[in-house]
Protein backbone atom coordinates (compact mmCIF):
# COMPACT_ATOMS: atom_id res chain seq x y z
CA UNK A 1 0.00 0.00 0.00
CA UNK A 2 1.40 3.38 -0.96
CA UNK A 3 0.66 7.06 -0.36
CA UNK A 4 2.08 9.24 -3.14
CA UNK A 5 2.18 13.02 -2.61
CA UNK A 6 -1.10 12.97 -0.70
CA UNK A 7 -2.57 16.31 0.34
CA UNK A 8 -5.96 17.08 1.82
CA UNK A 9 -8.11 20.11 2.59
CA UNK A 10 -11.78 20.15 3.51
CA UNK A 11 -12.84 22.99 1.18
CA UNK A 12 -11.35 24.90 -1.71
CA UNK A 13 -9.09 27.71 -0.44
CA UNK A 14 -8.96 26.18 3.07
CA UNK A 15 -5.45 25.53 4.39
CA UNK A 16 -4.07 22.05 3.81
CA UNK A 17 -4.64 19.64 6.70
CA UNK A 18 -2.16 17.17 5.20
CA UNK A 19 0.54 18.22 2.76
CA UNK A 20 2.54 16.03 0.36
CA UNK A 21 2.51 12.84 2.43
CA UNK A 22 4.55 9.97 1.04
CA UNK A 23 4.69 6.53 2.64
CA UNK A 24 4.85 2.85 1.82
CA UNK A 25 3.19 0.19 3.98
CA UNK A 26 4.02 -3.49 3.72
CA UNK A 27 2.18 -6.60 4.92
CA UNK A 28 3.11 -7.20 8.56
CA UNK A 29 3.70 -3.53 9.43
CA UNK A 30 2.55 -2.14 12.77
CA UNK A 31 2.65 1.66 12.81
CA UNK A 32 2.25 4.02 15.76
CA UNK A 33 1.02 7.48 14.70
CA UNK A 34 1.53 10.40 17.06
CA UNK A 35 1.18 14.16 16.90
CA UNK A 36 -0.35 17.15 18.62
CA UNK A 37 -4.11 17.72 18.60
CA UNK A 38 -5.17 19.16 15.26
CA UNK A 39 -2.05 17.96 13.46
CA UNK A 40 -4.07 15.83 11.01
CA UNK A 41 -3.78 12.33 12.55
CA UNK A 42 -7.47 11.40 12.36
CA UNK A 43 -7.73 12.86 8.87
CA UNK A 44 -4.79 10.73 7.73
CA UNK A 45 -6.42 7.61 9.20
CA UNK A 46 -9.68 8.33 7.36
CA UNK A 47 -7.75 8.75 4.12
CA UNK A 48 -5.95 5.46 4.68
CA UNK A 49 -9.26 3.73 5.42
CA UNK A 50 -10.86 5.08 2.25
CA UNK A 51 -13.44 7.14 4.17
CA UNK A 52 -12.14 10.34 2.59
CA UNK A 53 -10.45 11.04 -0.74
CA UNK A 54 -7.21 12.99 -1.12
CA UNK A 55 -7.41 16.49 -2.52
CA UNK A 56 -4.21 15.68 -4.40
CA UNK A 57 -2.04 12.61 -4.77
CA UNK A 58 -3.00 8.95 -4.68
CA UNK A 59 -3.38 6.04 -2.27
CA UNK A 60 -2.93 2.69 -3.98
CA UNK A 61 -2.79 -0.95 -2.96
CA UNK A 62 -5.32 -0.70 -0.12
CA UNK A 63 -6.25 -4.21 1.10
CA UNK A 64 -9.73 -5.43 0.23
CA UNK A 65 -10.86 -5.74 3.86
CA UNK A 66 -10.43 -2.69 6.08
CA UNK A 67 -11.27 -2.59 9.78
CA UNK A 68 -11.66 0.92 11.23
CA UNK A 69 -12.28 1.72 14.89
CA UNK A 70 -12.89 5.47 15.41
CA UNK A 71 -11.80 7.31 18.53
CA UNK A 72 -15.45 7.89 19.45
CA UNK A 73 -17.85 5.07 18.70
CA UNK A 74 -21.24 6.40 17.44
CA UNK A 75 -23.27 5.00 20.32
CA UNK A 76 -26.42 7.02 19.57
CA UNK A 77 -27.98 4.22 17.51
CA UNK A 78 -31.23 2.36 18.33
CA UNK A 79 -29.65 -1.08 18.79
CA UNK A 80 -28.46 -3.31 21.54
CA UNK A 81 -24.85 -4.46 21.35
CA UNK A 82 -25.94 -7.83 19.95
CA UNK A 83 -28.22 -6.28 17.33
CA UNK A 84 -25.49 -3.94 16.15
CA UNK A 85 -22.81 -6.64 15.92
CA UNK A 86 -25.17 -9.03 14.11
CA UNK A 87 -25.93 -6.29 11.61
CA UNK A 88 -22.24 -5.57 11.07
CA UNK A 89 -21.61 -9.30 10.67
CA UNK A 90 -24.17 -9.43 7.85
CA UNK A 91 -22.51 -6.42 6.22
CA UNK A 92 -19.20 -8.28 6.51
CA UNK A 93 -20.58 -11.40 4.84
CA UNK A 94 -21.35 -13.35 8.00
CA UNK A 95 -18.06 -12.73 9.80
CA UNK A 96 -18.09 -14.26 13.32
CA UNK A 97 -18.11 -11.61 16.03
CA UNK A 98 -18.78 -13.73 19.14
CA UNK A 99 -15.13 -14.80 19.72
CA UNK A 100 -14.01 -11.19 19.67
CA UNK A 101 -16.78 -10.11 22.04
CA UNK A 102 -15.61 -12.80 24.46
CA UNK A 103 -11.95 -11.95 24.07
CA UNK A 104 -12.59 -8.25 24.72
CA UNK A 105 -14.75 -9.03 27.78
CA UNK A 106 -17.94 -7.71 26.18
CA UNK A 107 -20.17 -10.77 26.55
CA UNK A 108 -21.98 -9.59 29.69
CA UNK A 109 -22.99 -6.31 27.99
CA UNK A 110 -24.51 -7.78 24.82
CA UNK A 111 -28.10 -7.09 25.88
CA UNK A 112 -27.55 -3.41 26.70
CA UNK A 113 -28.58 -0.60 24.33
CA UNK A 114 -25.59 1.10 22.74
CA UNK A 115 -26.60 4.41 24.28
CA UNK A 116 -26.23 3.03 27.81
CA UNK A 117 -22.63 1.91 27.38
CA UNK A 118 -19.74 3.75 28.97
CA UNK A 119 -17.14 5.25 26.63
CA UNK A 120 -14.77 2.34 27.22
CA UNK A 121 -17.42 -0.32 26.61
CA UNK A 122 -18.65 1.44 23.47
CA UNK A 123 -15.05 1.54 22.27
CA UNK A 124 -14.88 -2.24 22.69
CA UNK A 125 -17.89 -2.59 20.39
CA UNK A 126 -16.00 -0.53 17.81
CA UNK A 127 -12.99 -2.80 18.15
CA UNK A 128 -15.10 -5.94 17.69
CA UNK A 129 -16.67 -4.65 14.47
CA UNK A 130 -13.24 -3.66 13.16
CA UNK A 131 -11.67 -7.04 13.93
CA UNK A 132 -14.43 -9.49 13.04
CA UNK A 133 -13.69 -9.80 9.30
CA UNK A 134 -9.91 -10.49 9.54
CA UNK A 135 -8.90 -7.10 8.11
CA UNK A 136 -5.94 -6.74 5.80
CA UNK A 137 -5.73 -3.14 7.01
CA UNK A 138 -6.64 -2.42 10.65
CA UNK A 139 -6.90 1.26 11.56
CA UNK A 140 -7.34 2.25 15.20
CA UNK A 141 -7.89 5.85 16.31
CA UNK A 142 -6.78 6.18 19.96
CA UNK A 143 -7.56 2.50 20.67
CA UNK A 144 -6.40 2.51 24.31
CA UNK A 145 -8.45 5.50 25.47
CA UNK A 146 -11.02 4.59 28.14
CA UNK A 147 -10.37 0.84 28.07
CA UNK A 148 -10.07 -1.32 31.17
CA UNK A 149 -6.62 -2.65 32.10
CA UNK A 150 -7.19 -6.18 30.76
CA UNK A 151 -8.26 -4.95 27.32
CA UNK A 152 -5.39 -2.47 27.13
CA UNK A 153 -2.98 -5.32 27.82
CA UNK A 154 -4.66 -7.55 25.17
CA UNK A 155 -4.47 -5.05 22.30
CA UNK A 156 -0.71 -5.33 21.54
CA UNK A 157 -1.07 -9.10 21.16
CA UNK A 158 -4.07 -8.60 18.86
CA UNK A 159 -2.12 -6.13 16.72
CA UNK A 160 0.75 -8.63 16.53
CA UNK A 161 -1.63 -11.40 15.40
CA UNK A 162 -3.13 -9.24 12.63
CA UNK A 163 0.36 -8.33 11.42
CA UNK A 164 1.57 -11.94 11.63
CA UNK A 165 -1.29 -12.89 9.29
CA UNK A 166 -0.04 -10.38 6.71
CA UNK A 167 -2.23 -7.47 7.77
CA UNK A 168 -1.19 -3.86 8.26
CA UNK A 169 -1.97 -2.17 11.58
CA UNK A 170 -1.82 1.58 12.09
CA UNK A 171 -2.88 3.21 15.35
CA UNK A 172 -3.06 6.83 16.39
CA UNK A 173 -2.00 6.55 19.99
CA UNK A 174 -1.13 9.12 22.68
CA UNK A 175 -0.71 6.38 25.29
CA UNK A 176 2.16 4.51 23.61
CA UNK A 177 0.33 1.20 23.97
CA UNK A 178 2.08 -0.40 20.98
CA UNK A 179 5.50 1.15 21.49
CA UNK A 180 6.94 -1.93 23.23
CA UNK A 181 6.36 -4.13 20.17
CA UNK A 182 9.59 -5.06 18.45
CA UNK A 183 9.86 -3.53 14.98
CA UNK A 184 6.96 -1.09 15.35
CA UNK A 185 7.24 1.89 12.99
CA UNK A 186 6.84 5.38 14.45
CA UNK A 187 5.05 8.00 12.37
CA UNK A 188 4.31 11.53 13.49
CA UNK A 189 2.21 14.35 12.07
CA UNK A 190 3.89 17.73 12.51
CA UNK A 191 2.00 20.72 11.14
CA UNK A 192 0.40 18.59 8.43
CA UNK A 193 3.63 16.86 7.44
CA UNK A 194 4.07 13.11 7.80
CA UNK A 195 7.42 12.07 9.27
CA UNK A 196 8.88 8.74 10.32
CA UNK A 197 11.37 8.38 13.14
CA UNK A 198 14.47 6.41 12.21
CA UNK A 199 15.27 5.53 15.84
CA UNK A 200 13.62 3.07 18.22
CA UNK A 201 12.29 5.90 20.38
CA UNK A 202 10.10 8.48 18.63
CA UNK A 203 10.63 12.18 19.25
CA UNK A 204 8.29 13.87 21.79
CA UNK A 205 5.05 15.11 20.25
CA UNK A 206 5.27 18.61 21.69
CA UNK A 207 8.60 19.43 20.06
CA UNK A 208 9.76 19.33 16.44
CA UNK A 209 12.10 16.49 15.60
CA UNK A 210 15.77 17.41 15.87
CA UNK A 211 17.76 17.89 12.69
CA UNK A 212 18.50 14.49 11.20
CA UNK A 213 16.21 12.66 13.64
CA UNK A 214 13.34 12.11 11.22
CA UNK A 215 12.87 11.36 7.54
CA UNK A 216 9.87 11.27 5.27
CA UNK A 217 7.98 8.01 5.65
CA UNK A 218 8.94 6.85 2.16
CA UNK A 219 12.65 6.82 3.14
CA UNK A 220 12.28 4.69 6.28
CA UNK A 221 12.49 0.88 6.27
CA UNK A 222 9.35 -1.20 6.77
CA UNK A 223 9.12 -3.80 9.56
CA UNK A 224 8.18 -7.46 9.16
CA UNK A 225 5.72 -9.20 11.43
CA UNK A 226 8.12 -12.03 12.12
CA UNK A 227 10.34 -9.64 14.08
CA UNK A 228 7.61 -8.66 16.51
CA UNK A 229 6.83 -10.05 19.93
CA UNK A 230 4.44 -9.14 22.71
CA UNK A 231 5.21 -6.38 25.22
CA UNK A 232 7.66 -7.40 27.97
CA UNK A 233 6.74 -7.61 31.59
CA UNK A 234 3.38 -7.67 33.30
CA UNK A 235 0.91 -4.95 34.25
CA UNK A 236 2.31 -2.01 36.16
CA UNK A 237 1.62 -1.66 39.85
CA UNK A 238 -1.54 0.34 40.54
CA UNK A 239 -2.94 2.07 43.59
CA UNK A 240 -6.56 1.33 44.47
CA UNK A 241 -9.32 3.20 46.27
CA UNK A 242 -12.82 2.23 47.37
CA UNK A 243 -15.78 4.41 46.35
CA UNK A 244 -19.33 4.04 47.70
CA UNK A 245 -22.20 4.74 45.27
CA UNK A 246 -25.89 5.02 46.16
CA UNK A 247 -28.48 4.47 43.41
CA UNK A 248 -32.04 3.11 42.98
CA UNK A 249 -32.33 -0.62 43.75
CA UNK A 250 -33.69 -1.38 40.30
CA UNK A 251 -30.55 -0.01 38.65
CA UNK A 252 -28.02 -1.99 40.69
CA UNK A 253 -27.47 -4.97 38.40
CA UNK A 254 -27.11 -2.84 35.28
CA UNK A 255 -24.67 -0.54 37.09
CA UNK A 256 -22.60 -3.51 38.26
CA UNK A 257 -22.48 -4.92 34.72
CA UNK A 258 -21.16 -1.62 33.40
CA UNK A 259 -18.52 -1.39 36.11
CA UNK A 260 -17.35 -4.95 35.47
CA UNK A 261 -17.15 -4.14 31.77
CA UNK A 262 -14.80 -1.27 32.61
CA UNK A 263 -12.53 -3.61 34.58
CA UNK A 264 -13.53 -2.41 38.06
CA UNK A 265 -14.29 -4.60 41.04
CA UNK A 266 -17.85 -3.84 42.13
CA UNK A 267 -20.41 -5.59 44.34
CA UNK A 268 -23.70 -4.85 46.06
CA UNK A 269 -23.59 -4.19 49.80
CA UNK A 270 -26.75 -4.91 51.75
CA UNK A 271 -27.53 -2.19 54.24
CA UNK A 272 -28.01 -3.38 57.81
CA UNK A 273 -30.80 -2.27 60.11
Amino acid sequence: MRLSHVSFRYRWRDPLIIEDADAELSPGDVIELTGANGAGKSTLLRLLAGLARPTAGTITGRPAVVGFAPDRFPAGQPFTVTQYLRHMSRVRGGAPWEPWAERLALSHLLGLPLGELSKGSAHKVGLVQALMAEPGLLILDEPFAGLDADTREALPAIATEVAAGGGIVIASDHQAGLRALHGVRHWSMIAGRLKESTSDTPAPEAEPAATGAATTARDAPSAAAARRSGPPGGPSERRHATVAVTLPAGDVQRFLARMHGEGFQAREIEESG
